[in-house]
């Protein structure tokens, strides 16, 4: 389980959460919504060790991992998806796949990690030695996907992974997602914009609304709950 205990980040003056406390279950989805700029990156950089977090804790399984760096909690199996589409572009895509096993927990040998993501995502087998920047934007949000659960995560974090995609390659992306978290039994977090399309593959719902936690539930409550009322109130 991931906890979130009173989380609070701050960019110098700039405060991007305050007091965000929050339960992530393994074997689910739990998504984190909100608008732009309500904090959802920051929770997931918090999370990852790539944000300064100012007060509360962080904890995988009970274990306290608020003053880690980022290397040590990807080493302890937090893999972190991050919006934009970062890969190594010039590289090719299996290297940027090589590349991302070896900061993972790495329960599989590279060879069978790399079959195994291929059989997934066929047509990155046969882009293998194109260099990831010429893909097309669905194409490198498959790498990207491949490259955090390569890594036998224990925890992936996923921000955005809709963003900027054609509906079509957007219910690809989320089948692979959902069915993924069902099968690994980890823990998956994905922070989304798209509030009913999250929902709908998730068990559990957090939103935020500038830096804090403004409303929290089963996702099927979030959804239908008051007509949706609620839920869309939050977002202004």
């Amino acid at each position: 389980m991931l906890e979130l205990q009173g989380l609070t980040v701050r960019y110098g003056a700039v405060q991007a959460l305050e007091g965000v406390s929050l339960q992530a279950g393994a074997g689910g989805i739990t998504a984190i919504l909100g608008a732009n700029g309500a904090g959802k990156s920051s929770l997931m950089r918090a999370v990852s060790g790539i944000a300064p977090v100012t007060a509360g804790r962080i904890l995988l399984d009970g274990q306290d991992i608020t003053a880690l760096p980022a290397a040590e909690r990807a080493r302890l199996g937090i893999a972190h998806a991050m919006e934009g589409r970062r890969l190594f572009r010039q590289l090719t895509v299996e290297d940027n796949l090589k590349l991302a096993w070896s900061f993972g927990a790495r329960t599989a040998p590279l060879a069978a990690s790399l079959a195994e993501t291929y059989a997934r995502f066929p047509i990155l087998k046969e882009k293998a030695r194109i260099a990831a920047g010429l893909l097309s934007g669905g194409q490198q949000q498959m790498v990207i996907l491949s490259c955090t659960t390569i890594r036998s995560p224990r925890c992936l974090l996923l921000d955005e992974p809709s963003l900027g995609l054609a509906p079509i390659i957007v219910q690809q992306i989320y089948a692979f997602i959902t069915d993924y978290a069902a099968r690994s039994g980890i823990i998956v977090v994905i922070a989304e914009q798209m509030a009913a399309l999250a929902l709908r593959v998730s068990s559990h719902g957090l939103v935020l609304r500038r830096g804090r936690a403004v409303l929290q539930g089963s996702s099927a409550e979030l959804l239908h709950g008051h007509d949706g009322k609620t839920l869309a109130a939050s977002y202004l």
